[in-house]
């Protein structure tokens, strides 16, 4: 009994610390978030308080979430909005009714669509739009949820399943079954390949709905059957109360009474064994309103109320879900009306008659207008009666039109198609008739031809592909003996500028002195700093004398000091890890590269990173110049610089990366392996 009591003590110690722990975190984060002028510390503050806060306040989520997505734009971090806005677009469609902010923000976010690289974001905020545009126009949503399909990839295809999911329930809702069929067709493929088979028992159910709107009661009571008995072999039964409730719905249009009921309880046996309501909210709802209307319309208001009484009981004042709104007050109205509670019923069905309104729900907007209809003709207005009743019976009647129109088109597009198939049939066993005969004969001939296609096609490929390898070969051949010899031909002159030109000015400069000519001995030692400075640059001495670290470090300085740029650096030591040759290549490569900043770049500042890892030494040269198009620049023969920066990398057996934009900079990096 004690150990029992400490373990529960434990427990409760653990989670007051945890609540506690995660209260003070939240206050950290809150406090960043008010104090720093940082954008990013803002969002990862934000970041923070959205993981730790959840959902629990629907209203701080939103407002949490739109200022963030507002930061990312701020910055143009327009993949961190999007995927923001992704986790928000459920909420602000379907719990507070705002779709067309939805649309909105995801028209501001896909205006700049160009920054995002990553289909499934891209994908997913089509489809978000179209969940959005599924409230408000659906028309509009169908060509989203294509565009969703389009975008994803492979990769992707779990989200590719549900655009072909939603695409073919806007479809159907539009009375388009053709391209219904197509897409629910689609995601019953997409969900098998990925074994979800809850959802492809969704696509089979959208597939079975078609057949009910079409009057094929009996097809669809078939189907229906099938699809209950996956749910139960797949230990899904949480989606079979709205299989037996779309069920009851066709007997009602049947006029069958009995069993429609029949199939209304056998739902409610479900909702009264599922004791983890894992059966959604507003499913229940569906079941509880036809129960309630079925026995109030048999004049059994005991046993309305019953159900009455169990809907009272489960309902969440708090819940913004427009479809349980829709069906809670289509249920207060019609128990309301029956009891005699006339002005409760009025109330109630104008809430109704609002959600509906708001989701565009035609079929429940007529609803509501019938209930309303029946209210006002019982307090004995019937101005507002027949008002409501004739806007129901206009609504009727297109829905009706809508809906028998294309109907006619789908029971037309069917016929063609099998008359098509029937003549194609009969065409085929014409020509195959005909040719069979001359089939094999053909055969052969095929079989002669490719086979001396591809033989001398294979004898053409290896012939040309010799002599490319040669080619390539003897062109990095030269290129890198052009280099050596260009390397000692600068080394021989450089030799000779030092030890003669260079020896003749010193002497020159002697006699200056004991002259005492100061203007001719300064513009002497002028002519001298020159002749070394050129010396210098034709072949680098110090390579030898300091080692290539050393040198490499005092070029960056001269430059810097000699030039109106600025030069940062991190230089790794890298002496004896390369032979002579290969650090003169090394050490020509940063001097190129600088050059060509300082001739062409118009930079203020650039940086060099030279670092040594296990295999390999890295090499990095920045500025913030005006950058070029690196693919127009190679291709111009003129410019020799990059084409000798990159025949010097392959003598080193390197590798080369160029990032260049206009007005953005340029950044060349290399890999040279240490043998």
């Amino acid at each position: 009994m004690r150990k029992s009591l400490f373990y529960y003590l434990f427990i409760f110690a653990f989670l007051l610390l945890g609540t506690t722990c995660f209260s003070q975190d939240l206050e950290h984060y809150k406090k960043i978030f008010e104090s720093t002028s940082s954008t990013t510390e803002k969002l990862v503050a934000l970041d923070s308080i959205l993981s730790i806060e959840g959902k629990g306040d629907i209203e701080r989520f939103v407002e949490n979430s739109e200022r963030y997505i507002e930061l990312a734009k701020e910055i143009d971090s327009i993949e961190a909005a999007a995927k923001k806005m992704i986790g928000l677009s459920y909420t602000l469609t379907s719990i507070v009714n705002q779709p067309e902010k939805v649309r909105r923000m995801i028209d501001e976010l896909l205006a700049r669509k160009y920054r995002i690289k990553d289909s499934f974001l891209l994908g997913s905020l089509y489809l978000k739009r179209g969940g959005a545009n599924y409230r408000l126009d659906l028309e509009e949503a169908t060509k989203d949820y294509q565009k969703a399909i389009e975008t994803f990839t492979e990769k992707d295809s779990i989200y590719k399943a549900d655009a072909y999911l939603f695409n073919g329930q806007a479809y159907s809702n539009l009375g388009k079954f053709v391209p219904a069929g197509e897409n629910y067709k689609k995601a019953y493929q997409y969900f098998e390949a990925l074994k979800d088979y809850e959802y492809m028992v969704f696509a089979q159910q959208g597939i079975t709905t078609m057949y009910s709107m079409n009057g094929f009661y009996d097809k669809a009571k078939m189907e229906r059957d099938k699809n209950i008995q996956k749910l139960k072999d797949l230990g899904l039964e949480k989606n079979i109360p709205v299989m037996y409730y779309n069920q009851a719905l066709d007997y009602k249009k049947m006029g069958k009474k009995k069993l429609q009921i029949e199939y209304l309880l056998k739902a409610y046996d479900y909702l009264k064994n599922d004791l983890e309501n894992k059966v959604l909210l507003a499913d229940r709802t569906y079941v509880f309103t036809k129960l309630i209307e079925y026995y109030i319309e048999d004049g059994n208001l005991a046993e309305a109320k019953k159900y009455f009484d169990i809907v009272q009981k489960a309902h969440d004042p708090n819940t913004k879900d427009l479809l349980y709104i829709s069906h809670y007050h289509e249920i207060l109205a019609n128990y309301n009306l029956a009891l005699g509670n006339y002005d409760l019923a009025q109330k109630s069905a104008e809430e109704k008659w609002n959600a509906a309104k708001a989701m565009k729900y035609e079929e429940d907007i007529m609803t509501s207008e019938e209930l309303l209809s029946k209210i006002y003709a019982a307090k004995g207005d019937y101005k507002s009666a027949l008002q409501y009743k004739n806007s129901s019976e206009k609504l009727k009647d297109s829905l009706y039109n809508t809906s028998t129109a294309n109907s006619l088109a789908y029971y037309q597009t069917l016929y063609e198609t099998e008359k098509k198939e029937s003549e194609l049939l009969a065409k085929n066993v014409n020509i195959q008739l005909l040719e069979k005969d001359n089939q094999a004969a053909r055969r052969r001939l095929l079989f002669i031809s490719l086979s001396l296609l591809l033989f001398f096609g294979l004898v053409f490929l290896y012939r040309n592909r010799v002599q490319l390898k040669n080619k390539k070969l003897l062109q990095e051949k030269f290129s890198q003996e052009l280099l050596v010899s260009q390397e000692e031909e600068r080394k021989r002159i450089s030799k000779d500028l030092h030890d003669g030109l260079g020896q003749q000015l010193l002497l020159i400069k002697n006699k200056v002195v004991q002259n005492n000519d100061s203007d001719t001995k300064t513009l002497v030692e002028s002519a001298i700093e020159e002749v070394r400075g050129i010396s210098r640059n034709l072949h680098p001495f110090q390579l030898q004398e300091l080692g290539i670290t050393k040198a490499i470090e005092m070029t960056l300085s001269q430059i810097d000091e000699n030039t109106a740029l600025f030069i940062s650096s991190e230089i790794d030591n890298i002496d004896h890890i390369f032979d002579k040759r290969q650090e003169v290549n090394i050490f020509r490569i940063i001097q190129e590269a600088l050059n060509n900043i300082i001739k062409h770049a118009n930079a203020e500042a650039s940086k060099v990173t030279l670092k040594r890892n296990s295999n390999t030494v890295f090499l990095e040269v920045k500025d913030n110049g005006i950058g070029f198009d690196f693919s127009e620049k190679y291709q111009d023969m003129k410019s020799l610089g990059l084409k000798t920066l990159l025949e010097r990398t392959k003598f080193l057996n390197g590798q080369m990366k160029v990032t260049s934009k206009k007005n953005l900079g340029t950044t060349l990096e290399f890999n040279f392996p240490i043998a």
